[in-house]
């Protein structure tokens, strides 16, 4: 299992991911992934998408969207892109976190 965390509660968004990564035909792929998040409901939807759309997918540390294609997705106000990049901090550091 690997974890990765961004932001702070005192910032008003923590976004934790855990993401168990499992090979097929030699390649390291996503077979689970679980999410706690204090924030808005535009980053707890966006952090439960990835969490379903990632399993199954490439384990590489980046999202399956660009921040700018999720934030249209989910019509999160521009005022609230940078919680978006928590969210991709988060992610990131999840995928690239030594197995534990």
């Amino acid at each position: 299992m690997r974890r990765g965390a961004g932001g702070s509660r005192a910032q008003g968004i923590w976004v934790q991911f855990d993401v168990r990564i499992g090979s097929r035909n030699q390649e390291s792929t996503v077979e689970a992934v679980r999410f706690l998040a204090y924030a808005c409901p535009h980053v707890i939807a966006v952090a439960d998408w990835l969490a379903q759309k990632a399993v199954g997918g490439s384990a590489e540390p980046v999202l399956p969207e660009s921040v700018h294609a999720l934030r249209e997705r989910f019509e999160v106000p521009i005022e609230k892109l940078g919680r978006l990049l928590i969210v991709e901090d988060a992610w990131k550091a999840a995928l690239s976190s030594p197995h534990r």
